[in-house]
C-alpha cells in the first residue's frame, strides 16, 4: 500500500537511506533492494513529501516511531491543488477504509501543518472547518486521541525562505500512522553531556548511524575509534551491547577523572555499560587475540585530519626498522604512553575494511564517514571497496564550501578467506594510486582551512554555487 511520508527538511541525502535501513530491520530484508518511491505531482527530489510503497501498516508505524528524520507517515485520504479538489478526493476515498476511524465510540484530533510558515490558531480553525464534510461521529480529544489526522499545505514552501519552491500548491489530508520522537535529541544533546572531546559525534548523526547499521536489542556494536563514546551511546540507546577501542589509553582509562569519563556518559543516560573498552596502542589486531566473527555492526568516524589526525602505534623509527621492538618494564607499564606515527586515511580505511571483513557476522554492517573535497575542479570522488562488502548507501553531509563527509553503509555478503584477503590488498593498492592525493599526504586540514577566493556576482555581493538550503545540516 502507498503511504505519504513527510520528512524533516534536514540531512536530505540521509532520509531515504535511513528509511530503507529501518525497513530492512523491521521487515527482515537485507536492505539491498530499495523500496518503491514516487514524488507528489509538481514536487522535486528535495521535497519533504514522498510516497512510499510498504507491505503493512505495522511496518510503517515501526519505521516512523524509530526514525530520526521522518516527521510522520500517513494513510492518505486525499490530495488536491485546492480545498475543492481535496474534498472531492476525500469523498471518493473508499468508505470501508474511512468508517473504522469515524465511529461514534472513538476520539480524534486534527492537526494543521505547513512548511515554511507558522499558521496561527484562527487560520488553523478555518482550515479545520473546511473539513466539516467528513462525517466524524466520535469526540474530539486533543491530549490522547484514538486517531490522529493531519492537514498539510505546501503553499508557503520555498521562495523567500531559501528553500526550492514547489511549482503548484498541494494540500494533503490523511490519518497518522506514526511519527518520530525527536525529543531524544534534546536528552542526548552534547552541551549537556559530562564527558566530551573535540571529535564527539553529534547526537542526531549518532542515532542516524545506528539506524543505518540496523542496531537493535541483543546486537553487538563495535567502534574502533571510540573516543568519548558518542557513537556507542546512540547504539546503546537502541538496546545494543557495545564495545570500543582507542589508541589513547588516557581517554579510554582515565578521562577527566573517576566521574568524568566514557563510562560516566553511559551512566548519565542510564544506558548499559560497554562490554569492554580496549586499548589499541599495542599494535595487536583483535583476531590475533582469538576473536572471530562476533560483531553485528561496526560504526565509527575514522580520523581524517580536520579536527584530529590519525595515529598508529609503533613510532617512526620502529616502523622503519631503525630500532628494535622494546619491552616496557613492569614498574612503568601503568603510565607508559607508547610511541606513535602518522596514520594516513587511506591506510586507516584499508585496515578498517579488513577488520570488518574478518569480524562482522554475515549480513553485518559497516557504517563510517569518509571525507570528500567539494571544489568545482575536483574529480568525482571514489570510495574504498572490499570484495566482502556491498555498498548499501552513501549520504553526503555538507560541512563547508570546501569539503563534506559521506556516510558509507556497507553490508557483508561474503566470508573472509585468504583469496579475498589478497584481492582486497590489490584493490587497496589500486585505490591508493588513484584516490585524491591530498588525503594521502595529510593536507586535508590546510585544504579546508586555508583562505578561500572571494567571488562576486558583479555587484560586489559575495555568492556561492551551493544552494542556500543545502547547508551544514541539509
Amino acid at each position: 500500500m502507498w503511504y505519504l511520508c513527510v520528512f524533516y527538511h534536514r540531512l536530505l541525502e540521509y532520509r531515504k537511506a535511513e528509511f530503507e535501513s529501518l525497513a530492512g530491520l523491521f521487515d527482515g530484508r537485507s536492505g539491498a533492494t530499495p523500496l518503491e518511491w514516487r514524488l507528489p505531482e509538481d514536487h522535486h527530489a528535495d521535497s519533504p513529501f514522498h510516497f512510499v510503497n510498504l507491505p503493512s501498516e505495522e511496518l510503517a508505524r515501526n519505521i516512523a516511531n524509530r526514525s530520526i528524520l521522518v516527521k510522520g507517515i500517513y494513510e492518505l485520504w486525499g490530495e488536491g491543488r485546492s480545498f475543492e479538489e481535496l474534498e472531492e478526493a476525500i469523498r471518493s476515498y473508499p468508505d470501508e477504509r474511512r468508517t473504522p476511524y469515524l465511529s461514534p465510540g472513538s476520539t480524534f484530533r486534527i492537526n494543521v501543518d505547513s512548511f515554511g510558515k507558522a499558521i496561527s490558531f484562527p487560520e488553523q480553525n478555518e482550515c479545520i472547518n473546511k473539513l466539516a464534510f467528513i462525517p466524524f461521529e466520535g469526540r474530539v480529544n486533543l491530549r490522547n486521541p484514538d486517531h490522529k489526522f493531519c492537514l498539510m499545505d505546501n503553499d508557503n514552501y520555498g521562495g523567500t525562505n531559501g528553500l526550492p519552491p514547489i511549482v503548484q500548491r498541494r494540500i494533503f489530508f490523511g490519518r497518522e500512522i506514526g511519527a518520530a520522537d525527536r525529543k531524544i535529541l534534546q536528552t542526548y544533546q552534547l552541551k549537556s553531556r559530562k564527558y566530551l572531546g573535540p571529535t564527539a559525534m553529534d547526537a542526531e548523526i549518532a542515532f542516524l548511524m545506528a539506524n543505518q547499521a540496523q542496531v537493535k536489542p541483543g546486537k553487538l556494536v563495535y567502534d574502533p575509534f571510540v573516543g568519548t563514546g558518542s557513537i556507542l551511546v546512540g547504539a546503546a540507546h537502541f538496546g545494543a551491547m557495545t564495545m570500543g577501542a582507542d589508541i589513547d589509553i588516557r581517554v579510554v582509562r582515565d578521562g577527566r577523572g573517576p566521574d568524568c569519563n566514557v563510562w560516566s556518559n553511559f551512566k548519565q543516560y542510564g544506558l548499559p555499560m560497554p562490554v569492554s573498552l580496549l586499548r589499541a596502542d599495542n599494535n595487536l589486531p583483535p583476531w590475533r587475540a582469538g576473536l572471530k566473527e562476533m560483531f553485528d555492526a561496526i560504526i565509527c568516524d575514522p580520523p581524517y585530519g580536520v579536527r584530529a589526525g590519525g595515529r598508529k602505534s609503533g613510532g617512526r623509527k620502529l616502523l622503519k626498522g631503525a630500532v628494535d621492538p622494546y619491552t616496557v618494564p613492569d614498574d612503568k607499564r601503568t603510565d607508559h604512553i607508547p610511541s606513535t606515527a602518522p596514520y594516513s586515511l587511506v591506510e586507516c580505511v584499508h585496515d578498517l575494511l579488513d577488520l570488518a571483513a574478518r569480524m562482522l557476522v554475515m549480513g553485518g554492517r559497516l557504517v563510517y564517514f569518509y571525507p570528500v573535497l567539494r571544489e568545482e575542479d575536483s574529480p568525482d570522488p571514489t570510495f574504498p571497496d572490499h570484495p566482502c562488502f556491498v555498498l548499501v548507501s552513501r549520504c553526503e553531509q555538507i560541512l563547508s564550501y570546501r569539503y563534506s563527509r559521506v556516510l558509507l553503509t556497507m553490508a557483508k555478503v561474503a566470508p573472509y578467506t585468504e583469496d579475498i584477503e589478497l584481492e582486497a590488498r590489490l584493490q587497496h593498492l589500486e585505490f591508493r594510486e588513484n584516490h585524491l592525493k591530498w588525503l594521502e599526504d595529510g593536507k586535508l586540514h590546510s585544504a579546508v582551512f586555508s583562505p578561500a577566493d572571494v567571488h562576486t556576482n558583479g555587484t560586489g555581493e559575495k555568492f556561492s554555487s551551493k544552494p542556500k538550503y543545502r547547508g551544514k545540516y541539509v
